[in-house]
């Protein structure tokens, strides 16, 4: 018999490693919010373990950039699990691995939640490159990004 985790859809466990397989992602409360290859989200809460300005009440610069860094390696994840359906002989999930991570802070980190979007604009043999961004409940626009992945 097949165990249920091997005949899972490959969203579902996207969804399921994205969310609770990864435990800096349950330490930062990362949620998928889509899982749109083109463009997917992930959504997290504002909570007091995430303030770096406390005297402001805003997002550490860290948790920003490293939210960013998570949805671009999501959305590289997507983007060859696509290329899998097309290629049977590939493995569910690549090694990726952040080469460069540049961060464009916008606006100070202040909303009720957050929701992170990234877009891979270049998926090579070796190497991923995605663009992402931050955006607060309210819609406003705290953060891009770019990034590149070695992809393995």
């Amino acid at each position: 018999m097949t165990p249920a985790r091997d005949i899972e859809p490959m969203d579902v466990k996207l969804r399921r490693v994205f969310e609770t397989t990864v435990p800096f992602n349950q330490v930062l409360g990362l949620k998928v919010e889509s899982i749109d290859p083109e463009m997917p989200k992930l959504r997290f809460d504002m909570k007091p373990e995430l303030i770096g300005n406390p005297r402001r009440q805003i997002l550490h610069g860290g948790v920003i950039s490293a939210v960013l860094d998570v949805a671009a390696g999501f959305a590289v994840h997507l983007a060859v699990a696509k290329l899998k359906d097309q290629d049977p002989h590939r493995g569910d999930f690549p090694n990726i691995g952040t080469i460069d991570l540049r961060v464009d802070y916008l606006r100070p980190g202040r909303g009720k939640f957050f929701i992170a979007s990234a877009r891979v604009v270049r998926l090579g043999n070796r190497v991923a490159v995605a663009h992402t961004e931050m955006t607060n409940d309210e819609g406003e626009l705290i953060a891009t990004g770019g990034a590149a992945y070695m992809v393995g």
